[in-house]
């Protein structure tokens, strides 16, 4: 058997917003909230089902995975690759946006159904050491959790430091090991007894995809390593422009110190020629 990566765009959809697979996602979802029997999850109504995209390339058409349960709460599930500015900020509204749009203008309120966001991160993002943890809102003093309606969950997936499968004990450990790992595995780990999970392994088989779903996967890969591409290159040149900017600095200090160009060369580490093209633009300016 040959894994698909699981943080693909691609594939995290097919896996956890399979129209036709709802025991996954419930099997997820019930293992991050940590449901017991009698409060477990047993049925899922899929918002944005996963839809292929049509047009070669193009991205897959949602953004993540949404879903309700048989209580209507609704539930957003996203993976996270590279952090993003005001990350933060953006969760949030997007959560509140959903919540919101549970009900028309002039509708009763107690329509309103909880909201719970769980990110998938494949970078550090909070304090502590926890790969797993959950954020609501209490009273700061008495920690009352009156305002229920807002649950915010996530796996920091490098703080997850299980290395082998017989070392992995709960169905949530089971599920991190699975979306940080698939990809280097060859077979399903014979300690995975949660049917769900085991349905997401062998939708994750490559061997079960068609051509074309792969080619769409590649497309996705490709572009995720095209965006990484362009960060790395932004803050290489970052670096390199604040270097030489402060060259340039200690170039000013050293001609206002009466130092000859052969003395600034060794000092700026720069070749004469070099020292001599930045003076002649400083005296430009």
């Amino acid at each position: 058997m040959k894994f698909v990566d699981i943080k693909n765009d691609i594939a995290f959809r097919k896996i956890f917003g399979n129209e036709n697979k709802k025991e996954i996602l419930i099997s997820f979802l019930n293992a991050v909230l940590k449901l017991e029997k009698g409060n477990r999850i047993k049925k899922v109504k899929l918002i944005n089902p996963y839809q292929f995209p049509r047009i070669k390339g193009q991205k897959a058409t949602i953004i993540d995975v949404k879903a309700q349960d048989e209580n209507h709460h609704t539930y957003i599930i996203e993976m996270q690759v590279t952090e993003k500015e005001c990350l933060d900020k953006r969760i949030q509204y997007y959560a509140a946006k959903g919540y919101v749009n549970q009900i028309d203008k002039g509708d009763d309120y107690t329509k309103l159904k909880g909201m719970i966001f769980i990110g998938i991160l494949n970078f550090k993002y909070f304090a502590g050491t926890k790969y797993l943890s959950r954020h609501l809102i209490l009273d700061a003093e008495t920690h009352e959790n009156k305002l229920k309606d807002f649950e915010f969950n996530f796996i920091e997936l490098p703080k997850f430091k299980k290395k082998k499968v017989e070392d992995l004990e709960t169905v949530i450990e089971k599920w991190t090991y699975f979306i940080k790992n698939a990809k280097k595995l060859t077979v399903i780990p014979e300690n995975t007894d949660d049917e769900g999970l085991k349905e997401a392994y062998i939708e994750a088989d490559r061997h079960n995809w068609t051509k074309e779903e792969l080619e769409e996967y590649e497309y996705a890969e490709m572009r995720e390593q095209d965006e990484r591409g362009q960060i790395e290159l932004a803050v290489k040149r970052a670096v390199e422009k604040t270097k030489e900017e402060e060259k340039i600095e200690t170039i000013k200090e050293a001609i206002e110190l009466g130092l000859t160009n052969e003395s600034i060369s060794k000092l700026t580490k720069l070749s004469i020629e070099k020292v001599i093209e930045i003076i002649n633009e400083l005296k430009k300016k």
